[in-house]
């Protein structure tokens, strides 16, 4: 099974910085997840979300002060700093730091010390570990808001495709992942890497709630639209608890239906997020318990903030008995 480091080994550092994929592949991480965005001058670097003033420290650049602002992104108002209002030199001069520090203290020691990394250094420093470490590591880039980019002139599946060509990535180094099936159609006649549905427990897809198309997640999961999801991906990424529902009381409970739908309509299935710490955790479960748990259904993939212990959970050696 596939260890996906959810932002890089984000338990331990702060989330999509070198220092935390770097982290994340002497872990055993399969795959490092850098989230994407884009510059104003159409430079993908990696972030969470393109309001960058919880994990950069913009906000202490008095040369920036006058571009907070207040912006409409997926129906929701967000002030800050925005990355597509910074060229990718500018960005450059602001270094990251951890998003949560009251949850994760012990990472805030490493803010200040890295800057934005961009797709292209991941792409290398994966390919550098991989040979370092003697097994293959690749990327498995989401792309962030594309409708919301596309309307700014900054398509991010054409500059994505772009890069994938330039760097001359091969099918078993990348795989790409979105919430918006429409971004994947246009990435499925673009390029031919492996694309991932990525799905949410719950509300709908933001280029249908644009466009009036009625459907839902929960529609997407059902066989009929788990059929058209092979149509143009290969690989379905549920929310945790639309594979193994938690209880009223917060404790794992029965699993659905969708791990079997999902490999019946040809899709591989990879889930998320999986976090050690215990506001995370079902109720009276532990960390690998919650790992073993799911893993037993017949996934292909897990994505885990604390890369090391999903390695550990999952692959015990077998007990010779």
């Amino acid at each position: 099974m596939l260890v996906i480091a959810h932002r890089g080994a984000s338990g331990y550092r702060p989330e999509h910085t070198p220092a935390a994929y770097r982290l994340a592949a002497a872990q055993g991480a399969d795959y490092l997840e850098p989230d994407l965005v884009s510059t104003l001058d159409g430079v993908l670097v990696c972030r969470h979300e393109n309001e960058i003033s919880g994990t950069t420290d913009v906000a202490e650049h008095p040369v920036f002060a006058d571009r907070k602002i207040t912006k409409i992104v997926d129906g929701t108002a967000v002030t800050g700093w925005f990355v597509e209002d910074f060229t990718y030199a500018e960005l450059r001069t602001l270094r990251t730091r951890e998003r949560m520090p009251a949850l994760r203290a012990n990472n805030t020691a490493y803010d200040g010390l890295d800057a934005v990394p961009t797709f292209d250094e991941v792409v290398a420093l994966a390919r550098r570990e991989s040979a370092r470490l003697g097994r293959p590591i690749g990327v498995i880039p989401e792309i962030k808001h594309p409708a919301y980019f596309r309307r700014l002139g900054l398509p991010l599946e054409e500059l994505l495709t772009e890069r994938i060509l330039a760097l001359e990535l091969r099918a078993d180094e990348i795989m790409v992942q979105s919430f918006e099936p429409t971004s994947l159609r246009r990435l499925s006649v673009m390029t031919r890497v492996p694309l991932v549905q990525l799905i949410d427990s719950e509300s709908a897809p933001n280029d249908f709630l644009r466009t009036g198309d009625g459907r839902t997640y929960a529609d997407l999961v059902e066989p009929r639209g788990l059929r058209e999801i092979a149509t143009y991906a290969q690989v379905l990424a549920p929310h945790k608890d639309l594979v193994l529902p938690r209880t009223a009381d917060g404790c794992l409970g029965e699993p659905t239906r969708l791990v079997d739908d999902a490999h019946r309509a040809g899709l591989g299935i990879q889930v998320w997020t999986f976090r050690a710490e215990r506001r995370f955790l079902p109720t009276a479960t532990d960390f690998p318990t919650e790992l073993t748990r799911f893993a037993a259904l017949g996934l292909q993939g897990v994505f885990a903030d604390h890369p090391d212990q999903a390695v550990a959970a999952l692959r015990k050696p077998a007990l010779n008995v």
